[in-house]
């Protein structure tokens, strides 16, 4: 039998499923444009704090490995080591072990590993069990959201590439309005903690260069971005899609996101609403 999209009790919260797997081939050709086209000096900017661009890169190619199983040395948490801390000593190993591996062997390898991952996941099942998805507070996650989860962090990384060497962020509005979809995914386990009478709802919306909305909704068994019966809001949140993507992966804080934002209603749920973080931070 095949597991469909909601059938696990608590899937619903998490809203429609989302299918990224025909985009990981063409964000991959982007990356390998993008990697191709820099100086050598270019590969020595810093991208992230304590990362370079070929840190960045070599840290995609883990990325890739590890998700094929192939990635050595073997990962494995440390007794009484977070989940985060883990994951960050894992990244922090692995890029040490590449910082002397050429730029152009590391291209080399992203398009093999690159190429292969997107092939995996071309064939996933979206529906089965797959890794969990801690910042949406799901373990087992569906594959979709997995799936989808995994594409975000490429894109990130990309982004982070393009801005250390100068380039604005890639604002394809199709790939851009998948991203922002994925990172809404959060907003559930966001608000876990913020009172609300049930029924109360929560819109957030995103302008240019998409336009796109979504609407949490508080209820008995915590918050849902299941569909809803139509409302009137407690609180809307607008946000450019620029704020929106950078906020979700802690490329700028909570309260210049609010800054810039537009809010009307409560502005309490507002600001609850720009705790969110859809990466492991």
């Amino acid at each position: 039998m095949v597991t469909q999209p909601n059938d696990r009790p608590g899937l619903a919260r998490l809203g429609p499923p989302i299918d990224a797997r025909p985009l990981f081939g063409p964000e991959l050709e982007a990356l390998l444009g993008l990697l191709r086209g820099l100086r050598a000096p270019d590969w020595g900017r810093i991208a992230v704090p304590g990362w370079t661009v070929h840190d960045v890169a070599a840290h995609l190619l883990g990325d890739y490995r590890a998700r094929l199983g192939r990635r050595e040395p073997p990962l494995a948490i440390a007794p009484g080591e977070t989940l985060e801390a883990f994951i960050h000593r894992a990244n922090q190993e692995w890029v040490d072990l590449h910082r002397d591996v050429t730029d152009a062997a590391l291209v080399d390898d992203l398009e093999r590993t690159g190429t292969e991952l997107a092939h995996r996941f071309a064939r996933a099942d979206l529906y089965a069990p797959a890794l969990g998805v801690s910042w949406a507070g799901v373990d087992p996650a569906p594959m979709w959201l997995d799936c989808a989860r995994e594409f975000t962090e490429h894109w990130t990384h990309r982004q982070q590439i393009r801005h250390a060497v100068g380039r604005d962020t890639d604002a394809e509005p199709r790939v851009l309005s998948l991203v922002l979809d994925t990172f809404m995914r959060a907003l559930p386990h966001t608000l876990r903690d913020t009172g609300a009478p049930d029924g109360t709802q929560i819109q957030v919306t995103v302008d240019g260069p998409v336009e796109a909305g979504w609407t949490v909704t508080a209820g008995r068994d915590g918050w849902s971005l299941a569909p809803a019966p139509a409302g009137r809001p407690a609180a809307t949140l607008r946000l450019d899609a620029e704020t929106a993507w950078r906020l979700c992966t802690r490329g700028i804080q909570p309260a210049t996101a609010l800054a810039r934002a537009g809010v009307l209603g409560d502005r309490r749920l507002g600001e609850a609403v720009c705790r969110i973080v859809s990466v492991v931070y």
